[in-house]
C-alpha cells in the first residue's frame, strides 16, 4: 500500500493506495493555517488507518520555494507556512519513506502518465490560486512551475498584476461573484477564457509544451471554456510561435493524489515489496 497526501490551501486529502495505484479509501480535512496543527490533525487521520503498512509516501504541497535538497519547504502559495521540514515530520509519523514535491508538478507527472505519447506536457491547476508544471518524457522538470501563477506577472487592465490575481478560482469569484461550477452563460466564460489565455500565451513561449492539460477545481468545467480560449490562443500564433492543443485534465480533483503515488514509485520503486 502507498499513502497519498494532497495538502492545498483550503483542504487536504488523504488517501490509501494499493500497489496498482488504485485508490482504497480517502479522506479530507480542512488545511489548517497553522502547521503545527496540519500534523496532529495528519496524525488523528493516519491513527484511523488501523496501521496500515505503506510502502512510501508521496506528498504535495503548493510549495513556491523549496529547498529540495535538505528537504525544506519555505514559503507557501496559498498558505501561511514558513520554513517547515514537512518529509522530516511525516516520516517520523508514518514510519515510511516519504517523497515530498509541488502539488501542481505531481499532478503533471500523473497526467502525463495517462498520455505516454506525448514527449513535453504543460500541466495548468485553476484551483484557489494558480499552478503548473512541465513534464519533460515522463520526468518533472523541476526548474519550472515551483513559484505558480503569483509570481507570472502580466499586463492586465494597464498595469503589470499576477496571473493568479485575475485568472484563478478565488478571482473568478471575486470578479464574477460566483463560483466556477455555478457559472453558465458563454459571455461570462468568454471572458475568463481570455484571461486564462494570456497566461497560457508566456508559459507556452518558454515551455514550448506538446499539449496543454488544465485541471484543478476550474479544470472540472473545460467543457464550458474550451471553444473560446482555443480562440483566443490562435490568435496570438505566429510561425515562431504554434499554440499546442488545450484539453482538461483526465482526473482533475484527484490528479495530485494519483501523482503522489507516481513520484513515490519514481524516487522509491517498490520498496518492502513481498
Amino acid at each position: 500500500m502507498y499513502l497519498g497526501i494532497d495538502v492545498g490551501g483550503t483542504k487536504t486529502l488523504v488517501a490509501t493506495l494499493d500497489d496498482n495505484g488504485v485508490i482504497t479509501d480517502k479522506q479530507k480535512f480542512p488545511t489548517p493555517q497553522i502547521y503545527e496543527d496540519f500534523l496532529a490533525e495528519l496524525k488523528t487521520i493516519l491513527s484511523q488507518k488501523n496501521n496500515e503498512d505503506y510502502r512510501a509516501v508521496g506528498i504535495g504541497i503548493p510549495v513556491t520555494n523549496f529547498y529540495r535538497e535538505e528537504g525544506i519547504a519555505r514559503t507557501f502559495s496559498n498558505l501561511n507556512w514558513r520554513d517547515v521540514h514537512i518529509q522530516h515530520d511525516v516520516e517520523q509519523l508514518t514510519k515510511t519513506p516519504v517523497a515530498v514535491e509541488n502539488d501542481a508538478k505531481l499532478a503533471g507527472l500523473s497526467e502525463s502518465r495517462l498520455r505516454p505519447d506525448i514527449e513535453r506536457l504543460l500541466y495548468v491547476t485553476l484551483s484557489t490560486g494558480i499552478g503548473y508544471s512541465l513534464i519533460n518524457n515522463g520526468k518533472i522538470d523541476p526548474n519550472i512551475g515551483d513559484a505558480g501563477g503569483r509570481l507570472l506577472m502580466l499586463e492586465y487592465k494597464g498595469k503589470l498584476t499576477p496571473w493568479e490575481e485575475f485568472a484563478s478560482g478565488r478571482a473568478i469569484v471575486n470578479i464574477y461573484g460566483k463560483m466556477a461550477k455555478d457559472i453558465t452563460d458563454e459571455k461570462t466564460w468568454d471572458s475568463i477564457a481570455r484571461k486564462i489565455s494570456l497566461g497560457l500565451i508566456e508559459l507556452i513561449a518558454v515551455a514550448e509544451p506538446d499539449l496543454i492539460v488544465i485541471g484543478g477545481s476550474v479544470g472540472t468545467y473545460f467543457d464550458r471554456y474550451a471553444e473560446p480560449i482555443n480562440k483566443y490562443m490562435q490568435a496570438y500564433e505566429t510561425p515562431l510561435l504554434k499554440m499546442p492543443p488545450v484539453e482538461a485534465a483526465k482526473r482533475p480533483e484527484e490528479a495530485v493524489i494519483y501523482g503522489c503515488y507516481d513520484y513515490a514509485i519514481q524516487v522509491f520503486g517498490v520498496l518492502n515489496a513481498a
